[in-house]
């Protein structure tokens, strides 16, 4: 028996998303500050997961924002050789101020416009709900530039290293547009099937069927982000039906996250999902939707 498809329903609703918005807008506001140490370098502002993607869930209570520093550019070069490589070391000078001193500056300023519970964290500076305002993940990055085989070729990314010392380098804009482009081009039903399993996620979690670490968001957006566009029906049943089965029969190896860079499944990779994580979730959820009463 598989999950009605009016639960499905109530799970593809979108959550929270006045309090989001005005959340992103008082901290944006706060590090777009003319009095804020860092303002004379050059950096932008974003939105990034859940809520930046619109797959947030009622149960989603953080707003993840990400300040990128882009008046200090670091790069990839592994591919450029011979007269490319050259000209990029030619090219080439160390910048005198780093993402060291553009996170410590952005930390003290956040501690200043929202007090001392402001958090560093392990990857995000933690600013705590307040009022109306709800919890926000502050992301310190730097431009990340990864160059082709010559310097006009390039994905342009973020670098951020976490507080153990794990280099990060990711492509959220990349991200956000091909989910976007997804949604459009399955009549918004993309985004709306990715709350569905989010939900169903959180329920398998609850009901202790899944251990909480398995299925990240950013994880299962890319799992179904993979899975083509004519799965995608007017039934969110059928569609569940669809992609779990396109999952079983795929080419796990060639699956790729949503920004279309990354591999989806490699080990030991930071940004790329274990799979044995993922074949336990693709099995619990098919388990689950088999006997969701039980």
């Amino acid at each position: 028996m598989a999950v009605p498809e009016e639960q499905l329903a109530t799970w593809a609703k979108q959550g929270s998303v006045t309090q989001s918005a005005s959340t992103y807008q008082t901290v944006k506001a706060a590090l777009e500050d003319p009095s804020a140490p860092f303002h004379n370098r050059t950096f932008d502002v974003f939105l990034q997961g859940s809520y930046g993607n619109d797959t947030n869930i009622y149960a989603d209570s953080d707003v993840d924002i990400a300040i990128r520093l882009s008046s200090t550019v670091y790069a990839d070069t592994s591919k450029l050789e011979g007269v490319e490589l050259q000209r990029y070391k030619n090219d080439f000078s160390r910048a005198d101020y780093q993402l060291t001193d553009f996170k410590a500056d952005v930390l003290a300023w956040l501690r200043h416009k929202f007090g001392n519970s402001v958090d560093p964290g392990k990857k995000a500076i933690r600013i705590p709900a307040n009022g109306s305002r709800r919890d926000a993940d502050v992301l310190v990055c730097a431009q990340h530039l990864n160059y082709g085989t010559s310097r006009e070729h390039y994905h342009d990314g973020i670098i951020f290293w976490t507080t153990d010392g794990v280099q990060i380098v990711n492509y959220p804009k990349q991200h956000l547009q091909n989910c976007t482009s997804m949604n459009q081009a399955t009549y918004s039903r993309f985004k709306a099937n990715v709350r569905v399993v989010k939900n169903l996620r959180n329920r398998m979690i609850h009901l202790g069927k899944l251990k909480d670490d398995i299925a990240p968001s950013y994880f299962l957006e890319g799992m179904l982000w993979n899975a083509p566009n004519q799965l995608y029906t007017g039934s969110y049943q059928t569609t569940f039906e669809n992609y779990m089965s396109w999952l079983e029969a795929a080419n796990h190896t060639d699956l790729t996250c949503a920004n279309g860079i990354h591999w989806l499944l490699r080990e030991g990779h930071p940004v790329c999902w274990r799979k044995e994580k993922f074949d336990t979730f693709r099995l619990a959820a098919i388990q689950y939707w088999k006997q969701p009463n039980h």
